[in-house]
């Protein structure tokens, strides 16, 4: 008999007297957002509480407001993924704009200055970003390797609370979770930024 079969034996012999019904309700989970608070207002305000840098722009403004990011960060070099609509990067100038096919290795992209990508979906309460390898998003690795982050949001797909977006997930594609830049804390609560992603998260909110 294997350990497992051996595990799951003990367990079934520890429930074998259990009632069917310990007449307890099941948990009422919350399902659809409750607040007062305005959708957008409320998802700015997360995100900068996470320390990052947003924006709130009109389509029109898009394309000036990706290349005045850049420019402030003195970008030379950044990773586009593959779908990224080219009005979104109608206005740079002086920058080398990087493809992803064929994939580029861990080195080309730690040597970038950072990626533009899309999103999923966006969830207000929690000022979550949800990537899922999607047409603008790229594999997981052009979020995680460079050191700054410029995403777009567009105002549609952005839900009030975690399950208003569970629903609206395809469960089979690889989702990545952004909340902020990567940070972490040692045991006196130090923060490091940069650990496990980008440093620097920047997002345009357009509305």
């Amino acid at each position: 008999m294997s350990s497992r079969a051996t595990v799951l034996g003990r367990i079934r012999a520890a429930l074998a007297d259990a009632p069917a019904d310990d007449g307890v309700p099941a948990r009422n989970y919350l399902r659809r957002h409750t607040g007062s608070e305005g959708v957008l207002p409320l998802l700015v305000e997360n995100l900068r509480d996470y320390r990052a840098i947003v924006h709130e722009v009109t389509p029109d403004q898009l394309p000036a407001a990706v290349a005045d990011a850049l420019r402030r960060r003195k970008c030379s070099r950044v990773v586009v993924p593959p779908g990224t609509p080219e009005a979104w990067t109608s206005a740079i100038t002086d920058v080398e704009l990087l493809g992803d096919k064929p994939p580029l290795t861990i080195d080309q992209l730690a040597s970038v200055d950072g990626t533009i990508t899309g999103c999923a979906a966006v969830i207000a309460e929690t000022g979550t970003i949800v990537l899922d390898a999607g047409p603008a998003q790229g594999r997981r690795a052009l979020t995680l390797v460079p050191d700054y982050h410029l995403c777009v949001v567009h105002a549609a797909d952005v839900y009030a609370s975690v399950p208003d977006t569970i629903g609206r997930l395809d469960p089979s594609r690889p989702l990545t979770w952004i909340s902020g830049p990567s940070a972490t804390s040692d045991i006196e609560l130090d923060r490091v930024e940069g650990v496990h992603g980008p440093r620097t998260l920047e997002v345009l909110v357009v509305t």
